[in-house]
Order: C-alpha cells, then structure tokens, then sequence
C-alpha cells in the first residue's frame, strides 16, 4: 500500500465554499478514476505568526491510498484528473507539494 500526501497551498486565500469544492472535485476525480482505494482531505489548521515561517504553508492536505506504484502513476493520468487541475489552477492559483509514502502508522 502507497500513500501519495499532497500539500495543497494556494496563493490567495479561497472562501470556504470554492476550497470545499476544489477538495470535493479532487477526491471525485480520483475515486472515479479507479485506481485509488481512498481519498482522504483536510483543511490546514494555521497558528499565529505561522506566515512568518518561510516555507510552503498548506491550505488543504490531500491523501490519496493505492495499491502501489503502478496504480499511483495511473492514476497520474486519470481521466479527468488534469481537467480538474487546469480549471482550478486557472480560477485560483496554488502550488503543490507531495511525498510518496508507505502508510506512516
């Protein structure tokens, strides 16, 4: 089992309805796709003077579970998948960091 964690980080903030549908839309694409057994997504809790810190800060984390790295690099090329990602990065900006992963517990 893989797991593929996602920082999400998007330049401006989003209102809570438009970065719900941005998560709901990822989880979807993913889930349609076939490959992944589960899509996992939260929203950062920030802390004061955390923008102080120079690093990508994330808006949202995204955990996407599959069976392994050939079902994670299909995945990569669901259909639908880069649509979702053009049309948000389009209408709102971010940057995305990730790490390939055994399950941490």
């Amino acid at each position: 089992m893989i797991q593929h964690t996602m920082l999400v980080s998007f330049d401006q903030p989003l209102p809570d309805t438009e970065l719900d549908q941005y998560l709901a839309d990822i989880e979807r694409v993913m889930l349609d796709a076939g490959f992944a057994q589960s899509v996992v997504t939260r929203r950062h809790l920030p802390i004061p003077g955390e923008e102080s810190i120079p690093a990508l800060i994330a808006t949202a984390i995204v955990q996407v579970t599959v069976a392994d790295l050939d079902a994670l690099a299909k995945g990569f090329t669901a259909p639908g998948l880069h649509e979702v990602i053009d049309r948000w990065q389009s209408r709102h900006p971010y940057k995305v960091a990730w790490a390939n992963h055994e399950p941490l517990a």
